[in-house]
Formats: structure tokens, sequence, C-alpha cells
């Protein structure tokens, strides 16, 4: 069964951003990719499990601090109470999945708007 957790906040500590949820991410396996809800604008991040995928939702407010990581190249990590688990690979999609959608109409206008305006 496929689910969605929410970025409910983010910060950057210890040279890496922590995207905060709140429901436990045990079990759940980094699939190294990004697909984009250009109806939610959000970016999402593809996780699996036994069960099924597991998509984390990186809403609008925070995609400046994906900037931030992308300019200084650090590390995005998922958080639940004390656990951490790394988003692999996970800049490397992101640069990839910004350059798709600049100037491509294919997401929308107001996604490409976005998209260009913080990117």
């Amino acid at each position: 069964m496929n689910k969605r957790i929410l970025i409910s906040k983010a910060n950057i500590s210890n040279n890496k951003l922590l995207l905060q949820v709140n429901e436990p991410i045990s079990g759940l396996i980094p699939t190294e990719q990004i697909l984009v809800d250009s109806k939610q604008f959000s970016f999402v991040y593809l996780m699996e499990n036994q069960e099924g995928y597991t998509y984390i939702d990186i809403p609008e407010s925070i995609w400046p601090l994906l900037k931030e990581t992308l300019t200084r190249q650090i590390a995005v990590w998922i958080h639940f109470d004390e656990e951490e688990l790394e988003l692999t690979n996970f800049n490397e999609e992101l640069v990839d999945i910004i350059n798709n959608i600049r100037g491509n109409s294919n997401y929308g206008e107001e996604m490409v708007a976005k998209v260009e305006g913080i990117f």
C-alpha cells in the first residue's frame, strides 16, 4: 500500500538538512528518485518498504532550504524522534528534476514559475 508523509518542518544542523516528519520511518529504503507533484507544488522523494511505496512530500515552503543544500552540497536526511535516514542521491536527483522543469510547460506554468523563482 502506498502512503504519503508530509514534511512538517526542516532545518539545517550539523552540516545536513533534517526533514522532520510526524510518523515512523523505520523500514523505509531510499529509491534515489524524486518525482514532482505540480498540483500540490511539491517535490516527492520516493521510498519503499515491504508494503509498497512511501512518498516523502516536500512542499514549496521547504524549497529555500533545498536550494541551500544544493549550494552548500550538504546531505538531506529524514528525521522522526530518534530515527534518521539519509535520502541518498537527493541533490543529484533534485538538480536533474529542476533542470527538467525549467521552461517545461508540461509541469504547468505556475509550477515552472515557482521552481524558476527559487532555484
